[in-house]
């Protein structure tokens, strides 16, 4: 019966917010800093003056640099990345950044990266956003807020769909001493030129660790799997994980910066229903989880997985189709009907995104598959398979 114990790298959502706070305030120090792919972008191209700044697939840097860059008198970049970062739509950024004063043109096709910065002082304060966009578009703004001249009033307009990544934003400035209020649709950041000397220590993955909460929930009861380093009053949205997971008979026990998985129970519900509004980055891992199962799901408040890394809910109705799945999708919801069968010998592709590589990994433990461009998993967790490796999972490249 596997009992066991991981060490995750840090947050790749906290590491990248930090890193552009540490740009714009260097009293900043960071530990436990993301080793992922997307951090390590994310730092260099933060170093960068003048010239051409590739962030390859990373669509969190892609979004930051572009605020970062506009706000930076004297700096002048291109900001491009690979094809798939090509057609993924930055104009909602972009416009709003332009009413705020920004000089931002395109170099290709009209709304797409590749896009020229000019950084320029920014002193207009006040900015509308549709709310039901990218949490990235809104974070990338208030993450440079406290910098700006007059601060920012941003005002959301609709329904709010990404408030637990808005508030993991916040909840960063309020950690480095900045001030704001969200207060109904508007978000206040007021302006500091300075902020203290801190050492902000980055939380662990809840979105890696998700991938942990599948292999427990295909386990034996009594399976037991520590997780580190993790809070309990994460700034993360993925950590509703824990509350997800006991239909899947998975308990959750909060530690001294670690928690405890164990599988209690064998029985679970025949069909879930989950709204993953505020949390679109586990929806992968819930669907393979439940098909593992032998159990259904209706996903809704997925209308954002279109414009990932791969159209997600197109990739997931392919692979999972592979393996035998009843699985249905619509531009925003999924449907997973409940089956006990699962195909053998499938290699799954991953499409450049990490999250399909990962996500379906645990299903080892039900059937033999193959991953497909394996590597893909350094975007954000680059000892995933290493990891595996340490559970006992038989992981051979090919």
């Amino acid at each position: 019966m596997l009992k066991a114990t991981v060490k995750i790298t840090g947050s790749k959502s906290e590491s990248n917010r930090l890193l552009l706070l540490q740009a714009l305030y260097p009293t900043i120090a960071i530990e436990n800093l993301s080793n992922s792919d997307d951090a390590d972008v994310m730092e260099k191209g933060l170093q960068i003056e003048n010239g051409i700044v590739d962030i390859h697939h990373a669509g969190t840097a892609m979004r930051f640099l572009t605020a970062y860059f506009a706000s930076q008198e004297n700096k002048e970049v291109i900001l491009t990345g690979s094809k798939r970062m090509t057609e993924r739509p930055i104009k909602v950024l972009v416009d709003a950044l332009k009413e705020l004063g920004a000089d931002i043109s395109y170099e290709n096709n009209e709304g797409y990266p590749p896009i020229k910065v000019k950084g320029k002082k920014l002193v207009k304060n006040k900015v509308s956003l549709p709310a039901n966009i990218s949490s990235q578009y809104i974070s990338a703004l208030l993450l440079i807020a406290p910098n700006l001249e007059n601060g920012l009033e941003l005002e959301l307009i609709g329904e709010i769909t990404s408030v637990p990544y808005i508030k993991m934003t916040l909840g960063l400035l309020s950690q480095i001493g900045v001030e704001s209020s969200f207060e109904g649709n508007t978000i206040k950041v007021l302006p500091q030129e300075t902020v203290p000397s801190s050492t902000q220590v980055v939380e662990s993955d809840w979105s890696s660790a998700s991938y942990f909460y599948s292999i427990v929930s295909l386990c034996d009861v009594g399976t037991e799997l520590t997780l580190s380093s993790y809070n309990k009053n994460s700034l993360q949205g993925d950590s509703v994980l824990a509350e997800i997971y006991k239909d899947f008979g998975v308990e959750t026990s909060y530690g001294e910066h670690e928690v405890l998985l164990r599988k209690i129970a064998s029985e679970t519900n025949k069909e879930i229903e989950i709204d993953l509004a505020n949390a679109p980055d586990i929806a992968q891992t819930i669907v393979v989880s439940c098909f593992g199962l032998g159990i259904g799901c209706h996903l809704t408040g997925l209308h954002t997985l279109k414009i990932k890394e791969t159209d997600r809910l197109e990739a997931l109705k392919t692979e999972l189709g592979k393996l035998g799945a009843p699985i249905y999708v619509t531009d925003k919801s999924l449907t997973l009907k409940p089956s006990d069968q699962i195909n053998k010998d499938v290699a799954i592709d991953t499409y450049n995104d990490h999250r399909m590589a990962m996500a379906f990994a645990p299903l080892a433990l039900k059937t033999s598959l193959f991953i497909n461009d394996a590597e893909v998993v350094s975007k954000s967790y680059p000892d995933f398979w290493k990891d595996l490796e340490s559970l006992k999972f038989q992981v051979k490249n090919s």
